[in-house]
């Protein structure tokens, strides 16, 4: 294992994305399609707005009546009724006259603008109808009117194939009478953690004992990638124990994530296992922090397959290398683009930085506002060892140092991976 070439980053995720394409479509009610992709375009289905209709409260005229209106000439008009929002008029405008209108309500026939009521000398408001009105400015033609099909028309294009549907998306959809979707299904994804040191997190502890933070951990980073998560809890250091564990996990799930047991100590079972029930490579990564990574893939009873990740246990690098490699892969078959989905900047280090030859570093860093307006400082946010997850959780972003770099001076300008800051 120790003369095993160093794998790039690059080499790596591209033999994990190999094949991989996005799973099946299903249909779901649109209210809940937030974060979902689209399997198919999406077309409107009834024209917005289905009529005419008043963009103000106010009065529906006929522009030619009171063309002549200013504040200090008034045109009076009487009122002939009133339109609110969800009833139909109930008979044309009238020459002369004027229709109280509300916002949403239908445009009678023969108007042709409305007079927002601060333009008239109407109270504004809950008020009872008035018998006339004075209209204190002329409008022109068309004004304060929502045009028939001003937004969409019936049959156009809404959203593409392949579109992360937001709340404003899913909004949209509806209102153009949209009930059901079909979006790409998510991933299911199940979530091991191995190694008798374990318990549950809250559960009591003694001086062998930690808490299972890397299966908290990486549940939350799939369900941020769009994965519907199965936490199947701790599985002891034990080979039968391990596979069978496994085998329920890959007969239920598109991915299975397992954290510890990937590397060359005597009790690093999970590699055994994985090849046991699939096919697996334990690859050497060029990053720090998480160089050991195994991935594979295995038969499920079904006919598909099921991907295999074996990621450190030290818990910044299975942060790390779940960012890196298993988030790539899970919005690929979520249907987003196969990449990380993160947004990266460049920053300036505060202070200078070292690290392992040959290796591509992650640095966990806090960044802070230039007042100058120039770049933002970044600053480490606290130890850098694999194991140090206070760091981690104080970390807006990982700070990228080449794998040809070994060290960096303060001033120096760095790639910045921004990470999520209290939001799914």
């Amino acid at each position: 294992m120790s003369e095993t070439p160093l794998l790039r980053l690059e080499e790596a995720l591209a033999a994990i994305l190999a094949g991989v394409e996005p799973l099946p479509p299903e249909t779901v009610p649109v209210g809940e399609g937030s974060g979902r992709v689209l399997a198919e375009a999406a077309h409107a289905r009834l024209t917005l707005p289905p009529w005419p209709n008043s963009a103000m409260d106010g009065f529906a005229v006929r522009s030619a009546d009171v063309a002549a209106a200013t504040a200090e000439a008034p045109v009076h008009l009487p009122v002939a009724g009133e339109i609110a929002a969800g009833h139909l008029p109930d008979r044309p405008l009238t020459p002369g006259t004027a229709v109280r209108i509300l916002t949403g309500a239908i445009l009678p026939d023969g108007a042709d603008a409305v007079v927002p009521v601060e333009e008239t000398d109407a109270p504004a408001g809950v008020a009872a109808l008035p018998d006339r009105v004075a209209i204190l400015a002329a409008p022109r033609p068309g004004a304060h009117i929502r045009a028939a099909g001003g937004d969409v028309q019936a049959g156009d294009l809404l959203l593409a194939a392949g579109a992360r549907l937001s709340p404003a998306g899913i909004g949209a959809l509806a209102a153009a009478g949209i009930a059901q979707i079909p979006v790409t299904r998510r991933p299911r994804v199940a979530i091991l953690s191995t190694g008798d040191e374990l318990v549950p997190v809250g559960t009591p502890v003694d001086g062998a004992r930690i808490p299972d933070s890397n299966g908290v951990q990486l549940a939350a980073q799939a369900r941020s990638a769009g994965a519907a998560v199965a936490a199947m809890g701790i599985v002891a250091d034990e080979p039968a124990i391990l596979r069978r564990r496994l085998a329920e996990a890959i007969a239920a799930t598109d991915v299975v994530i397992s954290s510890g047991g990937v590397s060359v100590g005597a009790h690093d079972e999970v590699r055994l296992a994985f090849a046991a029930l699939g096919q697996v490579d334990l690859w050497r990564v060029a990053i720090q922090p998480g160089k050991p990574l195994a991935f594979g893939r295995a038969p499920r009873p079904d006919g598909g397959t099921t991907l295999l990740f074996g990621l450190p246990g030290n818990p910044v690098s299975a942060f790390v290398t779940f960012e890196l490699f298993v988030r790539p892969l899970l919005r690929r078959l979520g249907g987003l683009t196969a990449d990380d989905g993160r947004d990266r900047i460049r920053a300036i280090l505060a202070e200078p930085v070292t690290k392992s030859a040959g290796r591509r570093a992650f640095l966990r860093v806090v960044l802070e506002p230039d007042p100058g307006g120039s770049l933002p400082s970044a600053r480490l946010a606290g130890g850098q060892g694999s194991h140090i997850l206070s760091a981690l959780a104080l970390a807006d972003g990982l700070a990228i140092i080449p794998e040809e770099t070994d060290r960096l001076a303060a001033g120096a300008v760095v790639e910045v991976l921004l990470l999520d800051r209290g939001a799914a």
